[in-house]
């Protein structure tokens, strides 16, 4: 997902993104799909709005042979060269064509950063 963003390349990225996709804990909405999630890339990637897209401490709370659960912090570089990083939880299932793709992603409250004992704030 990281090289795919970082690189702008707009299908690859999507294709890791199941159809089923569900995200929670953005600022003001209840939940976001696919369709929104498609909405935004599109428009972020033909921007080129997002310079680097990397992910930190990637650390596993489950995982069975169809589905891993991790967290992890993504970094985010925009354009206006602003950085941004965020703690989430991050879901992957191996979807019926034999393709692992995100499932399922909650964003964490940003207090918990400062939370996480693996994350140096300076």
């Amino acid at each position: 997902m990281a090289k795919s963003a970082s690189q702008h390349d707009f299908e690859k990225y999507m294709s890791l993104i199941s159809k089923e996709v569900g995200v929670f804990g953005v600022p003001g909405f209840e939940s976001i799909s696919y369709d929104d999630w498609f909405r935004q890339c599109e428009n972020e990637f033909n921007e080129k709005l997002v310079n680097a897209v990397s992910y930190e401490n990637i650390d596993i709370i489950n995982s069975t042979e169809s589905v891993i659960m991790f967290k992890t912090i993504e970094h985010i570089e925009a354009k206006d060269k602003t950085k941004n990083a965020t703690n989430v939880v991050i879901a992957i299932t191996r979807e019926d064509d034999g393709k692992w793709r995100v499932t399922q992603e909650r964003i964490l409250p940003t207090d918990a950063l400062a939370q996480d004992k693996n994350y140096n704030l300076n």
